[in-house]
């Protein structure tokens, strides 16, 4: 075994210790409802100020260009358009009301958080996550004008049949929704969670766990594109398949975000530090065989 794959299975190993006991699917569901309360809002913030940068009229125009994108089940693409033309369109009093919700997101992933450490609860748990998540929602609209930026090209590769084209869309919408997403978990494991003690520890976290969001989310839109009836189970209502649908991605994404903060937790530079010197110690020209 090769330092590189013995230090990445005894991180893997940590992070398994960490999470034994903890029933991290019950976690994972406050997350989500937290999510529920504070994603629309948040989404809706985040769309007026992109507007106050690039101007209504290009809102507009990626809202179109992100409807394209989508596949037309559940009502997803009119949704979406809505969403981010609404947000455009707010007035700066209702901005403001709306990031009061958006903040709770931030008390969700501390109590979360916590909940994952070994030194327990806290005072002002709630205040603490949502004053520590409010510079995330400052730099949410130029990370979300990166997203809207690719969807005219993605509305034009994934409309066709060709499988080339398809293909090339969903590796691009993988891998920009990757390094976007990078920034907001970063954060959160390092500023608004409270154990984990370096930036490096936080990124090399982040970066793992915002590659698999990245792809549970492309396999939303896939999920989208099925043909499944999700009103079945519910009498034929297709609202409430649509909500349980994407309360459920949310639960699977959340369940995702946390296993990245405990890597984050269990993250030892040491580790890797030895692995670099092993890696120099074994590279021609430096005397040791």
């Amino acid at each position: 075994m090769g330092p590189l794959v013995a230090a990445v299975t005894a991180w893997l190993r940590r992070v398994r210790r960490r999470l034994t006991g903890r029933d991290l699917a019950l976690v994972g569901a406050g997350l989500t409802f937290y999510a529920g309360i504070a994603v629309v809002p948040g989404l809706l913030v985040a769309s007026w100020a992109a507007g106050l940068l690039v101007g209504e009229p290009r809102m507009v125009s990626f809202a179109g260009s992100l409807g394209r994108a989508l596949p037309d089940s559940l009502g997803a693409p009119g949704v979406a358009r809505r969403l981010v033309d609404t947000g455009a369109h707010l007035h700066w009093v209702q901005a403001l009301v709306a990031a009061f919700p958006a903040s709770l997101y931030g008390e969700g992933l501390r109590r979360s958080f916590l909940s994952l450490e070994d030194a327990g609860t806290e005072r002002l748990v709630g205040w603490r996550g949502r004053v520590r998540v409010l510079p995330l929602i400052a730099v949410a609209p130029p990370l979300l004008l990166a997203v809207l930026g690719i969807t005219p090209l993605l509305a034009r590769l994934l409309r066709g049949n060709a499988a080339a084209p398809t293909a090339l869309g969903v590796f691009v919408a993988l891998v920009v929704d990757w390094l976007v997403l990078s920034v907001p978990v970063t954060w959160a494991y390092r500023v608004v969670g409270r154990g984990v003690g370096s930036w490096v520890a936080a990124l090399a976290a982040g970066l793992v766990a915002a590659s698999f969001v990245s792809g549970f989310l492309q396999g939303f839109v896939l999920f989208l594109a099925l043909p499944i009836d999700l009103e079945a189970p519910f009498g034929g209502l297709p609202v409430v398949g649509a909500i349980v649908a994407v309360g459920l991605w949310l639960w699977v994404l959340h369940l995702v975000v946390l296993v990245g903060y405990a890597m984050a937790l269990e993250f030892r530079a040491e580790d890797w530090r030895e692995v670099r010197g092993k890696r120099t110690a074994h590279q021609p020209g430096t005397g040791v065989s």
